[in-house]
């Protein structure tokens, strides 16, 4: 008989969010949130109405037709998604999800996208937090990503950040030292935070001389990071082919702009030189590690200085 003390704990359930605008850098997060959510079959399960936070003359609402033939608004709403488990469909073993390292399905996976809201942040705040209660949240990750000097043709630079010291242990994040303006994405954290509800904020650098067109490759880096974060395997489909010719595109067009060309190289040799201290920092602090392993050579060392051996001089033979 298996007791309470042997049964496997739940897999936590978690939240990532992403808001389209000034936190969506090539839109590379909501990217990222569509394509989790053709993976998991997303289906919409909660609704924060957008009247009195969005401006509609900047997300207007779009008119469509619905199955009926009726002509129906969509309003540029906040939207929780995630799968619904109906008992009459049996899993395929050999479709394209989201699954744990073990190969199971992950169904605890929410995701919540909109757009950033132009007034009264707090209480939208304060609603996504109520949300994230009544639906039994356990963590969120929260995307967010930026233009900076970052040159297309190298990896795309990630960073972690958090709130909480027990989740800065688990994953390595820093707390951010960040002091400026901030968008809906960082006072939602901090709502989080302030709630007691564990949540952890992944950024990705875009390369900002291509703003105009999205960066697969920025989305590439973030789902890389989601895997190491939850421990899943996620599917890529087309977003290698894309993010190949993504960065086959920009190529072609700094080959014909001499200017453009000297820029990137610029960057190129600006990254390569902090990465290699970057390196030498990590191989350094490696080394000092591998000293500090070895505790009973180095603390004899330190006990008995006077040992003629450790002066290098020969001792009396007995």
């Amino acid at each position: 008989m298996t007791t309470p003390s042997e049964i496997p704990a739940a897999p936590p359930r978690v939240l990532i969010a992403a808001f389209e605008g000034w936190s969506d850098a090539g839109a590379a997060t909501t990217t990222v949130l569509q394509h989790l959510g053709e993976l998991i079959d997303a289906e919409v399960l909660h609704t924060i109405g957008s009247e009195g936070y969005v401006d509609f003359q900047v997300h207007r609402p779009k008119i469509a037709f619905d199955e009926d033939g009726n002509r129906v608004l969509d309003w540029p709403d906040t939207r929780l998604y995630g799968s619904v488990q109906r008992p009459a469909e049996p899993e395929d073993p050999a479709a394209e999800t989201v699954r744990r390292l073990d190969g199971t399905r992950v169904t605890d996976l929410f995701l919540l996208a909109g757009v950033e809201p132009a007034r009264d942040w707090q209480s939208f705040a304060e609603q996504v937090v109520e949300v994230i209660d009544i639906w039994g949240i356990d963590t969120v990750i929260l995307l967010g990503a930026m233009y900076s000097d970052a040159p297309h043709s190298r990896p795309i630079v990630t960073s972690i950040s958090t709130e909480s010291a027990k989740r800065r242990a688990e994953t390595g994040a820093k707390r951010s030292s960040y002091e400026g303006p901030v968008g809906i994405a960082t006072v939602v954290d901090l709502a989080l935070a302030e709630a007691g509800i564990s949540a952890v904020s992944l950024w990705a650098q875009v390369p900002h001389y291509v703003h105009s067109a999205p960066s697969p490759k920025a989305t590439l880096a973030l789902l890389d990071k989601l895997e190491e974060l939850l421990d899943v395997v996620i599917p890529r489909g087309a977003l290698l082919d894309e993010a190949t010719e993504w960065e086959a595109n920009i190529d072609r067009i700094a080959a014909t702009d001499e200017e453009m060309t000297q820029y990137i190289r610029r960057l190129e040799e600006s990254r390569d030189e902090a990465l290699a201290a970057e390196t030498t920092g990590d191989a350094l602090a490696l080394e000092f590690e591998k000293f500090l392993e070895q505790p009973d050579q180095h603390s004899a060392r330190l006990e008995d200085p006077e040992d003629p051996e450790q002066r290098g001089e020969p001792g009396e033979e007995e």
